[in-house]
């Protein structure tokens, strides 16, 4: 029996559901990297690392290339960048709102008696 679309994309989300993940995603927005330059950026245990990118290597989000003794991690598809960035206007949308909100709560709070 085939899984449902919606139950499928909330396993998509749910593989996301983590920041070393969003993280490495976000730093392969910029192109390929090696893996020393992405343990670098993200300032984790090498072991913490590599199981965050085999998740993304079997999801398919990344692929990975050796070249000599080095592994260079790229994204997949452009669609994953494209992703990243609604995710980012999204959130700046929804903080922008909080915000608004944040002060009117002020001025309520000035102008109260």
């Amino acid at each position: 029996m085939p899984v449902p679309l919606y139950q499928a994309k909330a396993e998509f989300f749910r593989m996301l559901g983590h920041p070393v993940r969003i993280r490495v995603l976000e730093l392969l927005q910029g192109g390929p990297m090696p893996v020393r330059d992405l343990l670098a950026s993200i300032e984790v245990e090498p072991s913490a690392l590599s199981q965050q990118l085999a998740v993304l290597r079997r999801s398919g989000i990344v692929s990975s290339t050796r070249e000599g003794s080095t592994v260079v991690y790229e994204l997949a598809g452009g669609d994953v960048a494209d992703l990243m960035r609604a995710a980012r206007r999204i959130l700046t949308e929804m903080l922008a709102g909080q915000n608004e909100l944040l002060a009117e709560l002020r001025e309520a709070e000035v102008t109260a008696p």
